[in-house]
């Protein structure tokens, strides 16, 4: 029992992102890596500073950022703005490492998953609520392949 609280220590958190240029949807794993959650979604203006509180009282070892493709396998336009959002995350953040994981059916993955859990129409338009579904998607995916 004693190694295994040492493992639990040990282990930090991984946080996924589905970056979008107005909305961020964030989720997180448990301490052990096993079961991804959402988190938020934060409006990406502020993305900096959530995550600058965030990391004070959690420990976060990687962070999983989508990799929008279109279905020709070529990046999506608003791979530009992740690209920049990922520089700004390996500067600001120098001791996270930074993992991409391809998203290309998170959104209808998320809205789908919305509508089997019984979500009113009106829950299922909430575009923050599908984000934070989308990046827990992410990084459910992440965590299968890993």
């Amino acid at each position: 029992m004693h190694n295994f609280i040492n493992i639990v220590n040990i282990l930090g958190r991984i946080l996924a992102f589905d970056y979008g240029t107005k909305r961020t949807g964030i989720a997180i794993t448990d301490e052990l890596q096993i079961i991804a959650s959402g988190l938020t979604t934060v409006d990406t203006k502020k993305i900096f500073s959530f995550l600058t509180t965030y990391l004070q009282q959690e420990n976060v070892e990687l962070f999983i950022v989508g990799e929008p493709k279109q279905m020709n396998n070529k990046h999506s336009e608003s791979e530009q703005f992740i690209k920049i959002f990922i520089e700004k995350l390996k500067s600001t953040f120098p001791k996270i490492e930074v993992k991409r994981i391809d998203e290309r059916f998170t959104s209808k993955m998320a809205f789908q998953s919305m509508i089997e859990g019984g979500l009113k129409k009106k829950k299922r338009q909430n575009k923050a609520l599908i984000d934070e579904i989308s990046a827990t998607i992410i990084l459910q995916t992440y965590l299968e392949q890993k």
